[in-house]
């Protein structure tokens, strides 16, 4: 394996640096997209039965808004209860942007990094290329080991290229599907807490202040 990096020329330390960011933000998209910590199970149904309870006092709701994207998304419809109902949508759309943009934190990355990988393994090719023509200026023809050395060079790059490339593309295209689904998942409970407050179950309305004696 050495062997194969020295062969590959300068280009294989970018190429490397970029595999180990790439497997680094893999590890951590796995593990912060989890489905139990972005959509906790029975959370929704939890929140409609607090407000059936009536406990959506601040410190439940706050407790609710650090518990998950979900949970934030829900927080936010909740502190909206006593407008309507496009308020409320307006103000959950805007939080889901948000939750959204957090979800896909380093999708950009890794998008780049599949992109970019085997530009630079062409790169190493072109290098390993030139370095061959350079070496048939040189020395002519009959010496096959600076021949050898040229195309190995081009092609161990163009190898390491893609051998990053490849699953970096299908790890983002895995995870932007996963948070397609999420946010699916999410819209669907949002608007079930929004049906609820519609339907009385949550009041949607604060109690309108008593007038002054002898006000009409």
């Amino acid at each position: 394996m050495l062997e194969l990096i020295k062969a590959g020329g300068w280009v294989m330390l970018p190429i490397l640096l970029l595999a180990v960011l790439a497997m680094a933000i893999i590890l951590e998209r796995f593990w912060s997209l989890r489905r139990k910590e972005v959509l906790p199970p029975g959370l929704g149904e939890e929140v409609r039965e607090w407000a059936r309870s009536h406990q959506l006092d601040p410190k439940h709701i706050e407790v609710l808004r650090r518990n998950s994207p979900l949970g934030e998304l829900l927080a936010a419809a909740l502190d909206m209860r006593y407008r309507p109902r496009e308020m409320i949508k307006e103000r959950v759309e805007d939080v889901g942007r948000h939750v959204v943009h957090e979800m896909e934190r380093f999708m950009n990355t890794l998008g780049t990094i599949a992109s970019v990988s085997p530009l630079i393994g062409l790169l190493g090719t072109v290098f390993g290329m030139i370095q061959m023509f350079m070496g048939i200026l040189s020395a002519g023809v009959g010496d096959a080991n600076k021949l050898a050395g040229g195309i190995g060079q081009a092609l161990v790059s163009t190898a390491a290229g893609l051998c990053v490339a490849i699953p970096s593309v299908m790890f983002y295209r895995y995870f932007r599907g996963r948070i397609a689904e999420y946010v699916v998942d999410m819209e669907k409970q949002a608007m079930g807490l929004m049906d609820a407050i519609d339907e009385g179950v949550i009041p949607n309305a604060k109690p309108a202040p008593r007038g002054k004696r002898g006000e009409a």
